[in-house]
């Protein structure tokens, strides 16, 4: 769960405010070993993934090199026609197979009828990411290691107008089939880096002048008194520890979503999206 209580000294601001709010000091980083992005070494990755559901389906085949479509014999449904209609015009083969043989290649009878057997979704460069947006809004995840929080975070970040999650090569989940069917279609539209280093990376993205902001249930500051209009780094810690500490120090400032209940914390999605969208808005006040 996000915003666990976690101790700390109170947060941590950078000397280089003014710089970062000018636009000045925009230097490329010296980019050591341990903060690159990961390239597409995924040799210990499958070669072929087995996505699954109407809406992943209907997105991967108009993104992904597609092998084939398995459909379940005698399923009818106005949206597997559309899906098989629009594989037939892009060439893509379609295969209709027995409920097991659908369920075997997606390792779940929840599959609604359709299995997309297609290439893996790349990671893209961080370096690519920032180098489009003026004012790039990222989500940085320290060690989501749900796949269905990775996924449901995805669709919220693609939904809010983010240009990009950053997430850590170790101890944290990666771009599996699970991801894809919790994004339900939008992790074919997201931008995904994985780093070896978190706090190296936030570091370099503070050199390119992004503000970093972290989430943590202890912080003294609201993230409705957070300034997200310009480019800026929005943190979240995994489920249970929340904001490892060295992610924590080396933010510009940390943030608290209020609780007002008995609850005592918000699922990483959950509050990932209530500040996405808070970002959004004010982003979008013009």
């Amino acid at each position: 769960m996000l915003l666990e209580p976690q101790r700390h000294e109170g947060t941590k601001v950078s000397s280089h405010k003014h710089d970062r709010a000018t636009g000045a000091g925009r230097t490329q980083p010296n980019r050591g070993a341990r903060g690159e992005t990961v390239a597409a070494d995924r040799r210990h990755e499958p070669q072929v993934n087995a996505l699954y559901g109407i809406h992943t389906v209907s997105e991967v085949i108009r993104a992904r090199p597609v092998d084939y479509v398995l459909v379940t014999q005698g399923a009818t449904n106005p949206r597997l026609q559309e899906i098989i209609d629009a594989c037939r015009g892009a060439g893509i083969s379609v295969r209709f197979a027995p409920r097991q043989a659908l369920e075997r290649a997606a390792g779940t009878p929840h599959h609604q009828n359709i299995v997309a057997l297609c290439t893996p979704k790349a990671y893209d460069d961080l370096e690519t990411i920032l180098s489009a947006p003026e004012r790039p809004l990222l989500v940085v995840l320290d060690g989501v290691e749900d796949p269905a929080n990775l996924g449901a975070i995805v669709r919220t970040a693609v939904a809010a107008g983010a240009h990009g999650v950053v997430i850590p090569a170790r101890r944290a989940a990666g771009l599996s089939p699970a991801v894809a069917r919790s994004a339900a279609g939008a992790l074919e539209h997201a931008k995904i880096a994985r780093v070896t280093n978190l706090v190296q990376t936030l570091s370099e993205l503070k050199e390119r002048g992004v503000w970093v902001y972290g989430f943590d249930a202890q912080a003294s500051k609201s993230y409705l008194d957070v300034d997200f209009t310009g480019a800026c780094a929005l943190v979240f810690g995994g489920e249970g520890h929340g904001v490892h500490r060295l992610v924590r120090e080396t933010c510009d400032e940390l943030a608290r979503i209020p609780l007002h209940g008995p609850v005592q914390s918000l699922n990483v999605s959950v509050a990932a999206a209530v500040v996405l969208y808070e970002a959004a808005r004010q982003r979008h006040l013009r």
